[in-house]
């Protein structure tokens, strides 16, 4: 869906239940269509696609392709952004730190990675550009010294510009423009802006002038714009909330890089203020979102620095002395407060305001997956969940 001729908007299907292509086609059939209906039933509906690394191998299988493209026809809808973060599944099982599994100094994340954007070149309409949002190179418990850390920058690295090198000669070979969204996010090798710009400047570019100077024969100057091309950011809004950053500084550090942002995931994190009275109720809420499937992570502010325990659990077992916190839980993007508790709305609206005056970006994607694992009384029936998280940000662009 384009909406006021600037943004593709839409929500990402990481949401439904997807473990292999017939699932993935199944929820997608059951779901879709009735979402379109209720907001854009005049327009061309746009999606954000999650595959598995199973569901992508068996969307190359048989008729699989032309049939989902065919549907997507039929149905008015198009594929202009992808998931490529989860490579298995993600409902109905643990997932906590394995969402980075395999990480990017693999090279099951590199075919997976290079699957996705073959078949995003596939599905994406000529006229528009295309990303896909990635892990953060890993996840930082698994590199346990500053030698493993910076091995794992490397490799990460190296293998993106395999990735940026592929980019190119698609852009070269077919006119159309894709790029590579890595994601921070709390406890994975980059958490936010600063250690973003330092991925770029120590060891993305470079690794790519480097690997790319006699492969492309260009300059390094000329490299340093083609990987800053094709090696983005993806921007998801509860993340860099986690991160305590205010998002007019965020993109301004970006622009004075020259690194781009490819997505805004717009998304919500849960907000926990105490003020002494009725603490007590605000820990009894909190702990209604202690669930065994996705890790939730919860930082705090302590003077510059930003304090991250990896995982709710570990707080509430060891209760302290707060003003406030903030938890990853993506919770709906509608709703500014839980009875004590409240959600990171405010960055959701700081975003817009910025985007108003300043288009970086046309891919929006609201990416609220948790609704299976909310607490009863938030839990909705998931359609008309998601025409409302996708009305409410239509209608405050």
């Amino acid at each position: 869906m384009f909406v006021e001729n600037s943004f593709h908007l839409s929500y990402c299907t990481n949401i439904h239940p997807g473990q292999n292509w017939e699932s993935t086609f199944q929820s997608l059939k059951d779901y879709v269509p009735q979402i379109k209906h209720d907001v854009s039933p005049e327009d061309s509906f746009g999606l954000g696609l999650r595959l598995s690394n199973k569901a992508s191998e068996e969307l190359d299988q048989g008729t699989n392709m032309t049939d989902f493209q065919d549907w997507l026809s039929e149905n008015d809808v198009y594929i202009f952004t992808m998931n490529g973060f989860p490579y298995g599944n993600f409902h109905d099982e643990r997932v906590k730190e394995n969402v980075h599994a395999p990480d990017w100094t693999t090279d099951n994340r590199v075919a997976y990675t290079i699957r996705l954007f073959n078949q995003l070149k596939t599905l994406l309409p000529d006229e528009h550009s295309g990303g896909i949002s990635t892990s953060p190179i890993s996840y930082k418990y698994w590199h346990k010294t500053n030698g493993a850390k910076k091995k794992a920058f490397e490799i990460g690295a190296t293998n993106m510009i395999k990735i940026a090198k592929h980019l190119y000669d698609i852009e070269q070979a077919t006119g159309k423009y894709l790029h590579l969204d890595v994601e921070p996010e709390p406890d994975g090798l980059l958490e936010n802006s600063d250690e973003v710009l330092s991925f770029y400047a120590d060891y993305l570019v470079p690794i790519g002038i480097q690997e790319l100077k006699n492969e492309l024969g260009v300059s390094p100057s000329e490299i340093e714009k083609i990987v800053k091309r094709y090696i983005t950011v993806c921007y998801d809004i509860c993340h860099f909330s986690l991160a305590y950053e205010e998002p007019e500084d965020t993109f301004k550090k970006f622009k004075l890089a020259n690194i781009s942002v490819g997505k805004i995931q717009v998304s919500a994190a849960l907000k926990i203020l105490f003020n002494g009275e009725g603490d007590e109720k605000v820990w009894e809420l909190l702990s209604q979102f202690n669930e065994p499937t996705y890790l939730h992570q919860v930082t705090e502010k302590v003077g510059n620095k930003v304090k991250t325990y990896n995982d709710l659990p570990i707080l509430l077992k060891n209760r302290g002395n707060f003003n406030e916190l903030r938890a990853h839980f993506h919770v709906p993007i509608f709703v500014e407060q839980f009875g004590a508790l409240f959600s990171t709305q405010d960055h959701i609206l700081k975003t817009i305001a910025f985007l108003k005056e300043n288009k970086v970006v046309e891919h929006l994607e609201i990416e609220t997956y948790t609704w299976d694992v909310l607490p009863a009384e938030l839990k909705e029936d998931l359609t008309p969940s998601i025409t409302r998280e996708i009305n409410w940000l239509k209608d405050r662009l």
